[in-house]
């Protein structure tokens, strides 16, 4: 399952204008996604670019509402990625992969992981048994390649 393309960040700045928020840089916004899935998804680099430059205000108050709720003082970051994982698995949506990566690297194992795919079975059917075990191939396949010398 691949990632959407990556945004071409010159032609944002160029055509839409440059990052604008003065509360944080974009390498603070991006850091965040970084540590918790290894990355920066092209979809978050997207909003981050145009949103960034557009509506800073609007990007500041999005990412607050995210740490909020996504940091829950009652959860570790391990069960809100599961957690996470399930519930986009359900809706069959693509950053399901992006939540189980965030899990892995958050602590859980693959046992977890499946049980969480075959909860969703249990009310979604195999159509998310079948995207589940996908995902987790891929996320595999990501971790080898990951311990593979450069």
């Amino acid at each position: 399952m691949a990632l959407p393309p990556r945004i071409d960040a010159q032609a944002v700045r160029e055509r839409i204008g440059p990052y604008a928020d003065k509360k944080a840089t974009l390498e603070e916004r991006n850091a965040i996604y970084r540590e918790l899935i290894g990355f920066v998804p092209p979809r978050i680099e997207a909003r981050m670019a145009v949103t960034g430059a557009l509506d800073p205000a609007l990007l500041d108050m999005q990412e607050h509402m995210r740490e909020h709720a996504m940091y829950p003082k009652c959860f570790d970051v391990k069960t809100a990625q599961l957690m996470l994982f399930g519930m986009l698995l359900m809706d069959m949506s693509d950053a399901a992969q992006l939540h189980a990566i965030a899990a892995r690297r958050a602590g859980a194992s693959w046992e977890e992981m499946q049980a969480v795919i075959s909860l969703c079975f249990l009310f979604r059917g195999l159509p998310a048994a079948n995207r589940g075990a996908e995902i987790l191939a891929n996320v595999a396949k990501r971790e080898t390649e990951a311990m593979q010398p450069a």
